[in-house]
């Protein structure tokens, strides 16, 4: 620091004393006005203000007493940032961080609209080589404030101008079009790609790449950029850029147009020295020739492949008894699924009601009758799904709130014959009708009980798995209804393959008449409760879920204590089973005024805390792409899940794998849709047929391009784990335009 004058050590010990140093000392013309010493301009658009200082040659401000502040109601500045100024001792501050010459100090803006005038307070100190320091200062500026986007091309253009001015005679630098030649082409009819190709020696940015819709072309999906290489920039600092080529990829939605209309801006610089201002063009890409929106990989070509496209490829061109084997196993698997599950009951239950001195023979005749009905309408359902096409859902038809409703009556009424509250002689318009050969109960009957088990493939078990789906694919794209058929048919002896052993056993393990006997009955009504319960928890309100439950639960404890054991122990146990049942049916109703909605817990207070995911529900094709396309605006992927309240697998899958950490992880970043098709109405068959779907559950990943990554589609139940791997992968997959 320069040997101060003796005035300015006046002028400072007075700054000491009273806050602050004179301004300058009179009669000494050496030092210049502040307004001449540190002059500014301030610019500033929406979202940031700037302040260009230039200080006098001979004159610097100190960082530390430098501010920025807006004046302005409902306009605020955020905390400046500042260059890296230059060390300096000084005599009474100590070391400080000061600038000289020209610099600029930039502050987040918040609250300013293109157009406004703002007030700014730009507060300052600083001091002349000389000797004088000023005093502490608060300016007042009026800056109008400027778009954002106007803003970059002015000061790109100022940038290129003083470029241009001393390279003045320099030809070494290309005509932007030649060192930046873009093109756009359509890879599908949703799907568009941009791609630049770079001259050398020069360089795009990164994050000046912009794309936005223009004419007619109201959306688009957000632009997906691979990396770049890391560039350190003398203004900008660290960046991404591209060198020789680089392709980025957006989505528009469906529509009927013929071309998509697009302004893309971008800025690049060459290696030499200069930088080109912003250019925006608009450039139109034509659809005409462009591919079908079938962005999906499935041909197997190192890609993901679903499970159910893989059921559809062995059953299109595999050996037909290879394939066969394959889907009884894949029967046999869905057998103890909540899917078939119930049905074990059911027919238990017709077996143990059709009389004390029932057969092995005849049993098992009986859980044949059962099955082949299951089997026989799996099959015909399927066919027909397959050949009619998507939005045909019988069973989506059979679960209606009414279907339901007498379908759980006619269990109840089954419940009560085999409780006693009256007789299997007792003639029964249910029991008749299904039946012009006898008066016998409707279990009893090889009809009756074919009957039963194709209302309980369509009722009691309304599930959607990949092997059904791959077998209606094959049906509705080959035509080929007899792989199809014989696949669905083979596929449903393998879920009815448990329920044969049933019936096989029952002939044995069944007790002969006494008062053993009428226990098991009473045990199986109780069975034939619980699947009514069961059934009408689609239909009812939650809270009412727990009183279903109920009743079943008071009718076992009911049986358990006045059953009849010749042991004392099993006496006791029965007892003590009879007590248990009756408390958890009283836990039932007292969960119904605390709120429970969980017959498994239905204290909710006592039950562990389970995070659900949230979704948006939409209803329409329309809404569906609206959200979408706005997901795509904001960069994030999209999961759409179809759901039903009669579709067991949708329930499983709510439960036991959407509530699971690792898979809420994986979701985080994710826009969640649901679709509520329980109504199977109009709008839902049009979203089957969107989607060329049969039903729920069915899931479907979107991403960031918003275009579907079909060939990650989940269809039936899936466990958490596997699931969040799918997630994984889905979110993350680069759109194909291979067909499906």
């Amino acid at each position: 620091m320069q040997a101060r004058k003796p005035l300015s050590l006046v002028l400072i010990a007075a700054l000491l004393s009273f806050g602050g140093p004179a301004a300058h000392a009179i009669g000494e013309d050496e030092y210049l006005q502040p307004e001449e010493a540190f002059q500014y301009t301030a610019t500033a658009d929406e979202n940031t203000v700037t302040v260009e200082w230039r200080a006098a040659k001979g004159y610097y401000l100190y960082k530390k007493r430098m501010g920025l502040a807006a004046a302005t109601s409902g306009v605020t500045v955020g905390e400046p940032v500042y260059p890296k100024g230059e060390s300096h001792e000084d005599e009474f501050f100590g070391e400080q961080e000061v600038f000289r010459n020209t610099f600029k100090v930039t502050a987040p803006l918040k609250g300013a609209r293109a157009g406004e005038t703002i007030a700014l307070k730009l507060k300052w100190q600083g001091c002349a080589d000389a000797g004088l320091c000023y005093p502490p200062s608060v300016w007042d500026a009026n800056v109008k404030v400027v778009s954002a986007s106007a803003a970059a091309v002015a000061s790109a253009a100022g940038a290129f101008d003083d470029a241009a001015a001393e390279l003045a005679g320099d030809d070494e630098f290309l005509p932007v079009d030649q060192a930046f030649a873009l093109t756009g082409e359509a890879l599908s009819v949703n799907n568009i790609q941009l791609n630049w190709r770079i001259h050398d020696g020069y360089y795009l940015y990164k994050d000046r790449i912009k794309v936005e819709p223009a004419g007619d072309t109201k959306a688009i999906g957000a632009l997906v950029l691979p990396k770049g290489e890391n560039h350190h920039d003398e203004y900008f600092g660290d960046q991404e850029v591209y060198r020789q080529s680089v392709d980025a990829t957006f989505s528009v939605p469906p529509s009927d147009a013929k071309t998509v209309e697009v302004k893309v801006t971008y800025q690049g610089c060459a290696d030499a020295g200069l930088c080109y201002p912003p250019e925006t063009k608009t450039i139109s890409i034509s659809l005409e020739d462009a591919p079908p929106a079938t962005p999906v990989a499935t041909d197997g070509s190192g890609g993901y492949v679903s499970e159910q496209d893989s059921y559809a490829e062995k059953i299109k061109n595999g050996n037909l008894f290879l394939v066969l084997l394959s889907f009884f196993g894949a029967g046999l698997l869905l057998a103890f699924t909540p899917c078939v599950l119930p049905m074990v009951p059911i027919l238990s239950g017709i077996i143990a009601g059709s009389g004390a001195h029932v057969t092995t023979r005849r049993s098992f005749m009986l859980s044949l009758s059962y099955v082949l009905g299951m089997a026989f309408t799996y099959t015909a359902a399927g066919i027909a799904a397959g050949a009619i096409g998507q939005g045909f859902n019988l069973q989506a038809t059979f679960n209606q709130p009414w279907i339901i409703t007498l379908f759980s009556l006619l269990f109840v009424m089954l419940a009560a014959s085999m409780l006693g509250l009256f007789t299997i002689e007792m003639p029964g318009f249910i029991q008749t009708r299904l039946s012009s050969k006898s008066n016998e109960q409707q279990a009893g009957t090889y009809l009756g009980v074919g009957v039963m088990g194709a209302l309980s493939a369509l009722i009691v078990s309304a599930c959607v798995a990949p092997p059904l789906i791959a077998a209606l694919t094959v049906i509705s794209q080959t035509g080929d209804v007899v792989r199809g058929g014989l696949s669905l048919f083979v596929m449903s002896l393998g879920m009815g393959t448990p329920l044969l052993l049933v019936g096989a056993s029952a002939g044995k393990l069944l007790p002969r008449a006494g008062a053993w006997m009428d226990t098991v009955k009473n045990l199986f009504a109780v069975l034939f409760l619980a699947v009514a319960a069961w059934m009408l928890s689609r239909i009812v309100p939650k809270w009412a879920v727990l009183l279903l439950w109920a009743v079943p639960a008071f009718v076992l404890a009911w049986v358990l204590l006045r059953a009849a054991f010749k042991s004392a122990p099993a006496r006791n146990t029965s007892r003590a089973l009879g007590v248990a049942a009756g408390i958890y049916g009283v836990s039932l109703l007292v969960g119904v005024f605390l709120g429970g909605t969980n017959p498994l817990t239905p204290i909710p207070q006592l039950a562990a805390k389970v995070t659900h995911l949230e979704f948006k529900r939409f209803k329409t094709v329309a809404d569906l792409e609206r959200e979408v396309a706005a997901a795509s605006a904001a960069g994030k992927p999209v999961m759409v899940d179809f759901y039903a309240d009669w579709c067991v697998s949708c329930i499983e899958m709510e439960h036991k794998t959407f509530t699971v950490a690792e898979v809420q992880d994986a979701l985080k970043d994710t826009v969640l849709l649901q679709a509520d098709v329980t109504a199977n109405d109009e709008e839902d068959k049009k979203l089957y047929a969107y989607f060329k779907i049969v039903g729920p559950p069915t899931i479907a990943f979107y991403g960031v391009d918003g275009t579907e990554r079909r060939n990650f589609r989940v269809v039936g139940f899936m466990e958490a784990a596997e699931f969040a791997a799918v997630v994984r992968q889905a979110v993350v997959a680069p759109a194909t335009s291979n067909t499906p």
